[in-house]
């Protein structure tokens, strides 16, 4: 075990607090804290930060959307987090927010120190800048650029999906290019300090090669930001302000900087991958220029998909964890999260695994285990785990050897952040020892009076191995070790149930289990939950594709000249279910008929379409449900506004429009 001196300091993004948080935020979170309990486990002096980042455009424009100040926006929303954060059992030591008192002083000391040093100065900035993203783009970085009929470029898409604007205004600009040669020397000589390996190549191929460019690191167009002391119609924009959080939590030159000098560096900072670039170019050049040590390692984790791709509310396909928790328990959402996710890659959530998962991990092999052990405890000694003689059969020393085996497993997957893998060592224990029953036949042996020995030994078996599964499932499980403990008629404690207990032969000899035991996690009925969990996302699942016996390479394209295009590329079209509401001719356009329709939107729109010679009564079109192209840019025809496009069916000479059931409902998008 560690030295009960040595400290470890980790981190998670401060969270933007522009809306609710979904299972897909929460993942990052929920592994932060299985780290920080397992270090806690190995005898470490652990400081957990998380927090809110809640400066910026965006978070000034919902407020004014809600009628209220940016503070009392922020406010609420950070009070939310944090009772989620609660919900979920988040040991954090610390919730930091960039509106804290003593941030926002650090922050404006930090510039004036960089500005006094020159790696700041005053220049002007034009570019393309994403509210959503809080974040500025060069042409060549979007994903879609939009241009006039001269070919100029007037808007675009960012990579994210959402669009752009052009931005011109007086900024500050950090001197990013100085420190790039030292930047990519210190990952030379620090290889594990960007993980997985495949995101720092991605860093030095996407951004560092390429050239580095001076980082624009101010706005004046709004006001909500920490305001740069000697210049104040500028606020600092939001990478640096945010990036310094994880000093300034600590007391980074203030009054009280104890936590500073135990703690930094940081030993981790657990981030998602779409954010990897700020926190391994920005921020260590950020600190090289504050002449600071750097975080030893910054993991950049996946995400948590779903079947058609990102959570999105605009996709209708988000799970909130609040709602799994009040269902299902807090430790098998938890488990979920970590034994479902190889720390590193993506996931995919759907409704089938996560139930499975219970049904079969937690309900067959580990609740069906305690049970049978209890029960058979009090059947055939009344109750009492009796005393133990070793490995004294082939069937105790096999079951003895995987438990060893798994415990050391386990314990270098978590200190390697294989979470998948350590969980995986902990359930070949329960698969092993499940195995033992069978083996051992106890109520074969429980017939005979000569066996009450033998009988004994396997009873022990049983109870020792789950009291060390207990143990090893503490940093991810919070409820169930005690509720394990509980039922063997053990004592939790820190002292019972540290990880150097997690050794064989340690089940206190006379220990009375429970009378009757309970199931910890009841098995449910898969269709039922399944449709419960689908009822509460804005969208159910999609069904999956049947397969079907053929070869599709065989297959000919109707129009194989037509030029074929990426996922990518179609993935970037919108189409919803859109209902018309009424339908005219367009005054001085022969083919143009306008319709006024309902897509889900906070009012109605018009879109314009060229089928009049088909649908010469246009208004019986009205009241149907059709499909259109939501995210075309608006466009002016005969004097009017289009506002997307519907979509249509063309057979020869005849043209018809796409309607689709009634029953869908309006806005909702297809997959």
């Amino acid at each position: 075990m560690a030295d009960n001196n040595k400290t470890f300091y980790l981190t998670t993004p401060i969270y933007y607090p522009s809306g609710k948080l979904h299972i897909g935020n929460t993942y990052t979170t929920v592994i932060a804290d299985t780290i920080a309990r397992y270090k806690r486990l190995m005898g470490y002096d652990v400081f957990f930060l998380t927090g809110t980042d809640e400066h910026g455009l965006k978070i000034e424009q919902k407020a004014e959307e809600k009628g209220i100040s940016p503070q009392e926006y922020v406010d609420e929303m950070a009070g939310g987090i944090k009772d989620l954060w609660k919900m979920m059992g988040i040991s954090y030591d610390k919730f930091i927010r960039t509106t804290d008192d003593y941030h926002e002083k650090t922050v404006q000391k930090i510039f004036d120190y960089l500005l006094e040093k020159g790696d700041i100065y005053l220049g002007e900035y034009e570019g393309w800048y994403s509210v959503s993203d809080e974040e500025y783009f060069t042409e060549s970085q979007l994903a879609e650029v939009y241009r006039d009929e001269d070919g100029k470029v007037i808007g675009g898409v960012a990579p994210s999906g959402h669009e752009v604007e052009l931005v011109k205004e007086e900024s500050y600009f950090f001197k990013m290019s100085k420190y790039a040669d030292r930047l990519l020397q210190y990952y030379e000589d620090h290889p594990d300090f960007i993980q997985p390996e495949v995101r720092k190549k991605e860093m030095i191929a996407n951004f560092i090669k390429p050239g580095l460019e001076d980082l624009s690191v101010t706005r004046t167009s709004f006001d909500w930001g920490v305001p740069v002391a000697s210049n104040p119609k500028h606020v600092v924009y939001v990478w640096i302000d945010a990036l310094v959080n994880y000093i300034t939590a600590l007391g980074f030159w203030q009054d009280d900087d104890i936590k500073y000098q135990k703690f930094w560096p940081a030993d981790l900072h657990i981030v998602g991958k779409e954010i990897v670039r700020f926190h391994t170019i920005y921020w260590p050049i950020l600190l090289m220029a504050l002449d600071l040590p750097l975080p030893k390692k910054v993991f950049g984790h996946g995400w948590l998909l779903m079947k058609d791709g990102k959570m999105s509310k605009s996709k209708g396909n988000v799970v909130y964890p609040e709602m799994l928790v009040e269902r299902y328990g807090l430790d098998a959402v938890r488990y979920y999260l970590v034994r479902e996710v190889r720390f590193g890659q993506d996931g995919i959530f759907t409704p089938e695994n996560f139930i499975n998962r219970i049904n079969y991990d937690l309900a067959n092999d580990l609740g069906n285990l305690l049970n049978r052990t209890v029960s058979m405890i009090n059947k055939y000694f009344d109750g009492k785990v009796v005393g133990y003689n070793g490995a004294t059969t082939a069937e105790d020393e096999s079951l003895e050897a995987v438990i060893r085996e798994s415990v050391q497993a386990y314990l270098e997957g978590m200190d390697d952040l294989r979470f998948t893998d350590a969980l995986d060592n902990v359930w070949k224990i329960i698969t092993r020892t499940n195995k033992y029953i069978d083996e051992t036949t106890p109520w074969v042996l429980a017939k005979n009076a000569d066996d009450s020995d033998r009988l004994a030994d396997v009873m022990y078996h049983l109870a020792d191995a789950l009291r060390i599964v207990a143990i090893l499932i503490q940093p991810v499980m919070i409820e169930t070790p005690k509720k394990i403990f509980e039922q063997l008629g053990l004592e939790f404690n820190d002292e019972t149930a540290s990880l150097d207990q997690a050794t064989i032969g340690r089940f206190p000899i006379d220990t009375l289990v429970i009378a009757k035991g309970t199931p910890i996690f009841p098995r449910l009925d898969t269709e039922e939950e399944v449709a419960y969990i689908q009822s509460h996302m804005t969208v159910g699942q999609a069904a999956d594709d049947s397969a079907e016996d053929w070869t599709p390479d065989d297959t000919e394209w109707l129009s194989p000249d037509l030029k074929a295009i990426k996922y990518d590329d179609f993935d970037k079209v919108e189409l919803r279910v859109a209902e018309i509401k009424d339908a005219a001719t367009v005054n001085g356009a022969d083919k143009l008929l306008k319709f006024r329709l309902d897509a889900g939107d906070n009012q109605d729109r018009q879109i314009l379409s060229g089928i009049r010679q088909w649908y010469p009564d246009p208004e019986v079109l009205v009241g149907k449900k059709v499909v259109i192209v939501a995210n075309l840019k608006p466009r002016k025809m005969k004097g009017e506004v289009s506002q997307g496009m519907i979509l249509s069916v063309e057979d020869g000479d005849d043209v018809r429009v796409v309607i689709v059931p009634n029953e869908l409902p309006n806005g909702s998008r297809l997959a």
